[in-house]
Formats: C-alpha cells, structure tokens, sequence
C-alpha cells in the first residue's frame, strides 16, 4: 500500500505530464503483478462501488475520532471531502495491532484490497465497523487516506488513460495501440491477468472486446484553416449513447464508450446484428427511432438503465443504430486504413442486413464549401442533432482523443437569465466555499427553481459570488443555503424539453453558467412562461 500511495502522491503533486508518466513507469517496473493490476484498475477508473453506507462511515469515523457529531460534520462542510476528514481527524495510533510483517503500510495493495477492502460489501455493520477501526490503526498518512476513497467510491487522481497506457508501453515494450485495445472490455484484476497485458505476446482469445474508442476534438479554428472542404467528410454529430457492436463467433456484444457491456438492453440491435458477417466491429451511436428519424435524448434515457426492457417500452421507445465506422471486417483489424476505405466497408456490410433491421449508416452531409458546413450546422437542430461532424477522408481511426483529422462543431448553446436562489459549497479543492448553484425563474411573482450549475465562473468571480452568498442567507435547511434573490446569471445549455419530474415542468440539458450579469436586476429575469415558449420552438 506504501507503494501505491507515493504514486498517488507524485502524481498528485505535479501537472507536468512528463513527471506522471516517469512516476508510473518508475512504479508498474517495481510493483508485484498482483498490485500492478488493481493500480491499473483504479487508475483508469474502476473504482469499487460505495462499500459502506455513508451515514455509517460518518458516525464510526466520529467515534474513532471521539468528535461531537455536529463538529465532524463542520468539518467535512469546510474539507469538503469525506476520506480526507477521517484521514485528518482519526488520530494515527503508530501501532501495527499485531502485525507480525511489519508497519502495515507495507502491505501489499492486493492484500488491502481483496481481504481488507472488498468483503466490506458484504460484511455485517458492526463486523465493518471493526475491520473499518483496524485499518485507520494500522494505515497511516496518505495510504490511510487512499484507503478511505476507495472505501467511499471517490478515489480519483490526476492522470488520464492516455499517460497510464504510454507508462505501460514504456515498461512492457508492448504498442500503445495494443495496450489500449487490451484494457478494454470486461477483465478482472490479477496479477495473471496484468503479466497477460504487458505480454508481447499478441494472441488474444477475449472474442468480446472492442476497441478503445477514437474522439474527436472541439473546432476551434477556422474553417479555412482546414484546406479544400472535399478532404473532409461531414456528418450529424449526433445525441445518443456512442456504443461498438461487436461480432463475433456468432456471439453479438454491444459496448457503450464507458465500456459497459449493454447486453440485452437494446434487444432490437442485438437481433440485427444476427445478420452481420462475423468477424465485425463496427462504431456508430444508439438513438431512439420512430419513423425512420431519430428522436430527443429524452426519450432514449427512459431505456438507459433498464437492464430488462418490456415490450411497452419497446414499443414507446424502439432504438436504431447509425453506423459511423468499420473498426475490423473479416477478423481483420481495418483500422489503419482510412476512412474512405472503411466507409465502403460499411457499406458492403450494411447490404447483408434485411431493410427492416434497427441498424443503419450515418448519413453524409453533401457539401461544396465551408458556407455550406456553416449552413448545415444551423439546422442540426432540426435534425435532432448536436451539430456537426467534421472527418479527414484520409484519417486512420486513431486511439483516443488526437487532433487534426477529426473535429466536433456543436450548436451554439441555447441560454436563459435566471436569479440564484440556493447556494451549497462544494467539494475537494472547493470546500469552504459555496460554488453549487441552484438557479430559477419567474413564474408571475414566484421564483421556481429550472437548472443546477457549478461551472462556468472565475475564481475571482466565486469568491464575489461566495462573499455576497455569506452575507444574504435567509435560510439554512442542512448544508444548503436560501439566499436573497438578487443575483442573475445567464445559463447556456445543449437542450431543454417538458418534464414530468421538475416542478417547473421543463428539464435542461448540461447547463453550466456563461455570464454573470451584473448588468440585469432579478425582476428581469426570464420568465417560466418565455422558457416554455422556447420549448415549443424547437419541438
């Protein structure tokens, strides 16, 4: 455990990219194949779910702390982070409770996990709450502390999946594009399984897997800036869950991007993808369908996280799948080929399916000139479409995000004025300070709460915004604080459509805070009856 939390530390401390690699090679070189594995696990963020009920966690790391409750939880309101107030309050008792190898630190993580970590989940409360004091007595400074975010589902740290596969490229001598391929899908950590990813050996008998998925970049530039529009091939960026299909030895395996395996949650695709030829992996984006047209990702999200769908919702909600690339055909990986080429293979693919298949292609957008990009891209819309999609013709299908060759142009945001009337403070690096927004409009003379926002804001502007908070509190109700109706900020968002479950009937889609507009009082604010009337125009 000692090991991995001088990882964590190092690269914790630094946002020098060349820093985290060395630290991760320097660690993956030293570590048991055991240990390596669950470091992989949490660094690409598998994380172990909540083991512990939080309310639990709380009052036993009270007690062990012999801390009033009320003063351990202004503790937590001003750390703002639960693994690090009970790393900070638990006293450190420097004694190893009868450890016969040593300070406890030194520890393997594998041990810490599967025989201290894991069973927790399945432990009686008050045998967790023993195992929960042994560990604090044993583990000490930021090992204790990472021991905590796991416990509670939190553990996060500074270093994206593209460093940690450059690390273990560097330590194995293994291809980066192999690295990658082997980490995703279902795998559980071993030290068997981690000596099998940095293997230079290439076979591969896991059927199931994808690829890592390519992204795309914002367009920043120019659209001149890009050369002759004919290099570049323009699709609907659409609004749906980005997913591979994979098939095969007759066996079907749709994954979303968050590498989660959807079997049997798109019944419809599934039964489509009988019809493909094996050795097939294809890229495209789930939608809900009706009428040979995509619907509004409201819609789709009634079927999200239903591992069991009835035929009712089959029927209200049938999905379809657009397919934007050809990732392998006939067991071979295509994926160096460019795009041109792998579109022809789609197609060629896309021919052996019967008409009334769920699974179709991405349509291309025919264009001239960059006018005609720009044209397209003010009726995404209309399309039911996010914006646009803009692909060299030449390009290989990369891993991960890469700039140059495929760029995302989204619909400018739609945007509103509401007043600020709950304020909560946030958590980690924004603890003390109140930076969780509850925001709403005028419905005649009552303000109804529309949309949450916490992004989008200075720090200069936060701590205005926090000062005036402070001052003007009318009411508290827990970590949450009512605050006098003055303040107006305009809100830009990716949607909004009616909704059942907000009292205000309309739901929005990622609002964040674009301005702070000082220059508005709260009387002019929108009104719940213009929001209403901005739904209708884009339904």
């Amino acid at each position: 455990m000692r090991q991995f939390a001088e990882l964590f530390d190092a690269i914790d401390q630094t946002n020098a990219t060349a820093i985290k690699v060395a630290a991760l090679v320097a660690y993956f070189r030293d570590a048991a194949p055991a240990d390596a594995a669950w470091a992989v696990s949490f660094l690409i963020g598998r994380r172990p779910k909540r083991l512990i009920k939080t309310a639990d966690l709380r009052t036993w790391a009270a007690q062990a702390a012999e801390t009033p409750d009320w003063l351990f939880e202004e503790c937590y309101a001003q750390v703002g982070d639960l693994a690090e107030t009970i790393a900070l309050l638990v006293p450190e008792s420097g004694n190893d409770s009868g450890n016969d190898s040593g300070n406890a630190d030194d520890r393997s993580l594998a041990w810490w996990v599967e025989s201290q970590l894991l069973p927790l989940g399945t432990m009686p409360p008050n045998v967790q709450r023993a195992t929960l004091l042994a560990a604090w007595a044993q583990l000490s400074g930021t090992a204790r502390f990472v021991f905590n975010k796991l416990i509670t589902g939190g553990f996060r740290v500074g270093v994206s999946d593209g460093l940690l596969v450059r690390a273990l490229a560097q330590v194995s001598g293994v291809a980066v594009e192999t690295i990658a391929h082997r980490l995703m899908g279902q795998w559980e950590a071993s030290g068997e399984w981690y000596t099998r990813l940095i293997s230079r050996e290439t076979s591969d008998s896991d059927w199931s897997r994808p690829y890592p998925f390519y992204l795309a970049h914002p367009l920043t530039a120019e659209l001149d800036a890009l050369g002759d529009v004919t290099d570049w091939q323009i699709e609907w960026k659409w609004d749906g869950i980005r997913a591979q299909l994979v098939r095969r030895k007759g066996k079907t395996f749709l994954w979303s991007r968050g590498e989660e395996l959807l079997a049997g949650r798109f019944p419809e695709i599934e039964a489509a993808a009988e019809w493909l030829p094996d050795g097939t992996v294809l890229d495209g984006e789930l939608l809900a369908w009706r009428d040979n047209a995509p619907r509004p990702f409201s819609e789709l999200q009634r079927r999200i996280n239903r591992k069991v769908v009835g035929k009712k919702l089959l029927t209200e909600v049938p999905c379809h799948l657009l397919l934007y690339d050809c990732l392998e055909y006939e067991h071979v990986d295509v994926r160096a080929q460019t795009l041109h080429e792998r579109r022809a293979l789609i197609e060629r693919v896309v021919r052996t399916l019967p008409s009334e298949a769920c699974i179709g292609i991405s349509p291309v957008i025919e264009v001239s000139s960059w006018p005609d990009v720009t044209t397209a891209r003010e009726s995404a819309r209309e399309a039911i479409a996010e914006g646009l999609m803009l692909k060299r013709r030449a390009s290989r299908y990369g891993v991960g995000r890469k700039t140059g060759d495929w760029y995302k142009w989204k619909v400018t945001p739609l945007v509103l004025d509401a007043v600020l009337v709950y304020a909560q403070a946030g958590h980690g690096k924004r603890a003390g300070l109140f930076t969780d927004y509850t925001f709403a409009v005028w419905d005649g003379d009552a303000l109804v709460p529309i949309a949450k926002a916490y992004s989008g804001l200075t720090d200069a502007e936060i701590r205005e915004v926090d000062a005036f908070i402070r001052r003007n509190t009318i009411e508290k109700f827990g970590p949450v604080r009512t605050v006098k109706p003055e303040l107006v900020f305009e809100l830009a968002f990716e949607g909004i459509q009616s909704s059942s479950r907000h009292k205000s009937g309309i739901a929005v889609r990622f609002p964040r805070i674009a301005r702070w507009r000082t220059d508005k009082p709260a009387a002019e604010a929108d009104s719940l009856e213009s929001v209403r009337a901005l739904v209708a125009t884009l339904q």
